[in-house]
């Protein structure tokens, strides 16, 4: 059998664990190749690594006392408002939202920023007249836990130079840690404004049409069946939240009732698993026809972006579930853009995670809160978007009413 060498190229999924808020995040990066003798680890994870064979799992740990990304105060800087502007809207100044990140290119006049950068810049607050911002990067100062899967191992020696990678500055690039509160204060994701949308037009007639179609790749589908998995407990009764003619639940995974509420009849016919079918316009009224403590787990998957009064909803959702049952939501990036609330197109894929979270945390009564990403699979052979290379990518978030539900 193959094990990893000095010399090896291999396919590595790297996981980065921390936590923040009383949130456990789980941020994953499908990585091909990794190079072992021209890329860069961290020397405890590369000693870890050599010697191991497919399938097999190493996890070091990365304290933010040592950590490639660490805190530093001089990157809170503070703003005039005629400072903060977008470049495309004429220096036209911005108003902030709380907690929100902003490309750091919107900075005027501030020393180091160039007006073409897109690293994130967190909105802190008010000091002095001035707009505070946190250019840190968005996991500075947590401690992390680095997984490392073999997924595949190539022993070729034909390979000649290439570009070195750092994985765990890989890993950690383009979003994670954007998906926290900045030190437990509520993020403004939520204004009327926000959650505008731009065809206010009746939903129903928007949905009259069946689609029969997956809006998701197949490596993607089967990553959420798999989380539905591990999340949800056997024999449960389950809603399917704004759901449709499939569930995305794993075929192995019993169910003692689905229930599946969504907005059109046909789909919710041809749903095979559904024991129960509801056609429920949420936006039109966001009360849930179902008894106190009626389900064990709820599930939504990639429609949460559509709810134009989510925090309504979600209190609903808390009161039909029972003392330590689960909601879980799942999503994507994609969507239909007419239709999903305004604040969605403009957030960063993991600020919309934050954005779910946030849901949690405004409407209370949640305990074990998670959240999980998984980005950089390759496209599956049968998918006909050939030209994207890389599968959708996958965002959840998860958490338990409970006992008490405050």
């Amino acid at each position: 059998m193959k094990t990893l060498e000095k010399d090896s190229k291999a396919i590595v999924e790297f996981t980065l664990e921390w936590s923040a808020g009383g949130v456990q995040f789980r941020d994953s990066l499908w990585a091909d190749p990794v190079s072992m003798w021209r890329d860069w680890f961290e020397p405890e994870l590369a000693a870890a690594l050599t010697g191991k064979k497919e399938g097999e799992r190493v996890s070091v740990t990365v304290p933010a006392s040592v950590s490639l990304l660490p805190y530093q105060k001089n990157k809170l800087v503070r703003v005039t408002p005629r400072q903060f502007a977008a470049p495309n809207k004429a220096h036209k100044p911005l108003e902030p939202r709380m907690g929100q990140f902003y490309p750091q290119g919107y900075l005027h006049g501030q020393s180091g920023v160039f007006q073409v950068s897109i690293a994130p810049a967190r909105y802190v607050g008010m000091e002095e007249g001035k707009f505070l911002f946190d250019l840190n990067h968005p996991l500075a100062g947590h401690d992390l836990t680095v997984h490392a899967e073999v997924i595949q191992i190539d022993t070729s020696k034909t390979e000649r130079g290439g570009r070195c990678e750092d994985w765990l500055e890989r890993a950690a690039a383009d979003g994670p840690g954007m998906q926290s509160r900045y030190k437990g204060q509520e993020t403004a994701f939520f204004s009327p404004k926000s959650l505008e949308r731009g065809d206010e037009s009746a939903d129903g007639d928007f949905y009259q049409e069946p689609r029969m179609v997956q809006h998701l790749d197949s490596t993607a589908r089967n990553h959420i069946g798999t989380e539905y998995g591990h999340i949800l407990a056997p024999e449960s009764r389950i809603l399917d939240l704004m759901g449709s003619w499939d569930s995305h639940l794993p075929d192995e995974l019993a169910v003692r009732q689905l229930t599946v509420l969504g907005m059109n009849k046909e789909e919710l016919a041809a749903n095979s698993r559904a024991g129960e079918r509801m056609v429920r316009d949420l936006n039109k009224n966001s009360a849930l026809p179902f008894d106190e403590n009626s389900f064990d787990a709820i599930i939504c998957t990639a429609s949460v972006e559509y709810l134009i009064d989510p925090l309504a909803v979600f209190k609903e959702l808390q009161r039909v579930l029972v003392p330590g049952g689960v909601l879980a939501i799942a999503f994507s990036n994609r969507w239909f853009p007419s239709k999903a609330v305004s604040i969605w197109g403009q957030l960063h894929e993991f600020e919309r995670l934050g954005m779910v979270l946030e849901m949690f945390h405004r409407t209370g009564g949640f305990q074990d809160l998670s959240a999980s990403s998984r980005r950089g699979l390759p496209r599956p052979e049968d998918d006909p978007h050939w030209e994207i290379s890389h599968s959708d990518p996958v965002y959840m978030a998860w958490g338990r009413k409970s006992a008490d539900g405050k």
